[in-house]
């Protein structure tokens, strides 16, 4: 049996291979990484916070900020007031969900794909187990790190 430092190196080994595949996807769509992450959060039609994409998505809030004001100006995104005086909550527009699901289509239907081969193989339960390791592994990294900010 597989001792738990190399059972560690698989996991994540295969995330980074699943992050890459985002990367490639993006670099070679000509859609900006950041820019990738950000629609694919916007399409799911939940209302969003700029802090809740930066912590969900690790993406810095400065990076968020000049997508966000780019997008505005580019007319496919909108923002509204949320519960806080500060808070706003990140809205695609008409012509930016049409952008959103150009861009995200090819990501989507790979996705798609390899959902239905990997359940074809193994039980829902994997996407459980890799929900906990990833929560797991945050919360012993922020105990070992004190002070700093993901």
């Amino acid at each position: 049996m597989e001792d738990s430092a190399a059972l560690a190196r698989r996991l994540i080994l295969a995330t980074t291979r699943m992050d890459g595949a985002y990367y490639y996807f993006a670099r070679r769509s000509g859609v900006p990484e950041n820019l990738l992450a950000l629609l694919y959060a916007l399409e799911d039609g939940k209302p969003h916070s700029q802090k809740e994409i930066c912590e969900d998505w690790l993406i810095p809030k400065t990076t968020i900020n000049t997508i966000v004001k780019e997008q505005i100006a580019a007319g496919r995104i909108t923002l509204r007031a949320g519960k806080g005086k500060r808070e706003k909550i990140i809205c695609l527009t008409e012509s930016g969900h049409a952008y959103a699901q150009k861009a995200l289509q090819g990501i989507c239907e790979a996705e798609r794909v390899a959902v239905e081969r990997t359940l074809e193989k193994h039980d829902r339960a994997f996407v459980d187990a890799l929900e906990d390791f990833a929560g797991t592994l945050w919360e012993e990294y922020e105990k070992r790190l004190p002070g700093e900010e993901r």
